[in-house]
């Protein structure tokens, strides 16, 4: 499969995203292709990442001054502590604003990188490797960078771009079935916020997705960096449309904060539960027809992601989800802000709630 090359063009900084099969051996030749000068390069490394691919990647950059950070990429972790190391290691190994931060990992580890990346010395250089599905087609585009705090997830964090982003499809081989589900989840997100031809191909073609199967996985992948891109372009700093991305996520961080960011639930399981719910609520108040509501459920039923709250929750811990909702960063007013769904390919954007209706809601969920 011939690799695919995407452009990212924000205010902040235009740049290409590579994915294709066995990137990685080729890295050297990449960065120099596209002008990346550097002597000094930190690699901050997810502990499960393949030591072969460190290898690798190592070797690539043989010309180059190395040092390593290996951290364990858990969203427990995923907070100022955890930059604040990365942070000491550049001041300590005197890194310059022309030297490099590599990130080679999932979500959370390109998020405290590129964090991390643009606080030293007001922004060094940055690099992101996503080596997980939920990576590849979501966090590691568009720049949101961030830690999570005790008050919530993402509350602290920065919108930097990095120079180039390189999504080998090698690395998916190695994953865990739930790191699959929860990439996939992201992508259905984009097709139901943005193209119903979209949605349409993942119907017919999911197991053939789900197993990484040429060209399936890297058309995925496109399609769905695509959307992605085409919507941080227009609204870099989520000032209206870029909120569309938020589909599900009100609910999602709630889940996962409430849970105390405990393994029982991750990130994408939470984001398709999130979905799940939105979906719900989304036709209780009539704006989602129920025809289009049942084709996106058998979907999600289909592929056997999560998709009953039940199995999560119990009616105690509806206040404290809200509670959760209620701290979410995309609220301005004592309401809870959502994303919702008319119909599939098009979201409704800033419906605004009182905490009542959504504990009533959830109650009916938890309890039907």
């Amino acid at each position: 499969m011939k690799t695919k090359r995407l452009i990212v063009r924000t205010n902040q900084e235009k740049y290409p995203i590579f994915i294709g099969a066995g990137l990685i051996s080729n890295l050297n030749k990449i960065i120099k292709n596209e002008k990346i000068n550097f002597i000094k390069c930190l690699l901050i490394l997810d502990k499960n990442v393949p030591k072969k691919k460190i290898d690798i990647i190592r070797k690539e950059l043989k010309d180059n001054k190395v040092f390593i950070l290996y951290i364990n990429a858990n969203e427990k972790n995923k907070n100022q502590r955890t930059a604040n190391k990365i942070l000491e290691i550049l001041l300590n190994k005197n890194f310059s604003r022309e030297d490099i931060l590599i990130s080679i990992g999932g979500g959370i580890t390109g998020d405290i990188a590129g964090y991390a990346a643009s606080l030293f010395k007001r922004g060094l250089k940055f690099i992101n490797i996503p080596t997980t599905l939920l990576a590849q087609v979501d966090s590691s585009i568009g720049g949101k960078t961030g830690v999570n705090t005790k008050q919530g997830k993402n509350l602290i964090g920065s919108f930097y771009q990095p120079k180039l982003v390189i999504s080998d499809t090698d690395f998916l081989n190695t994953l865990p079935k739930r790191e699959i589900i929860c990439g996939y989840g992201e992508i259905l997100k984009h097709s139901l916020i943005s193209s119903k031809k979209f949605f349409l191909f993942l119907n017919k073609n999911f197991n053939n997705i789900l197993k990484f199967r040429s060209p399936h996985i890297e058309k995925t992948i496109y399609e769905s960096c695509k959307i992605k891109r085409d919507v941080v372009e227009k609204d870099e700093k989520e000032q209206n449309l870029r909120k569309i991305l938020n589909f599900g996520h009100t609910f999602a961080h709630a889940y996962e904060a409430s849970l105390n960011f405990s393994k029982k639930l991750n990130h994408g399981e939470a984001v398709i539960l999130g979905m799940t719910t939105a979906l719900n609520f989304s036709k209780s108040n009539n704006f989602l027809p129920s025809n289009e509501f049942e084709n996106i459920l058998d979907h999600i039923k289909n592929c056997n992601l999560p998709n009953n709250i039940k199995k999560y929750f119990f009616l105690k811990d509806v206040n404290k989800i809200i509670s959760f909702m209620i701290n979410d960063k995309k609220n301005s007013t004592n309401k809870i802000n959502l994303i919702l769904l008319k119909k599939i390919g098009t979201p409704l954007i800033n419906k605004k709630f009182g905490k009542e209706k959504l504990k009533i809601f959830l109650d009916k969920q938890l309890r039907d």
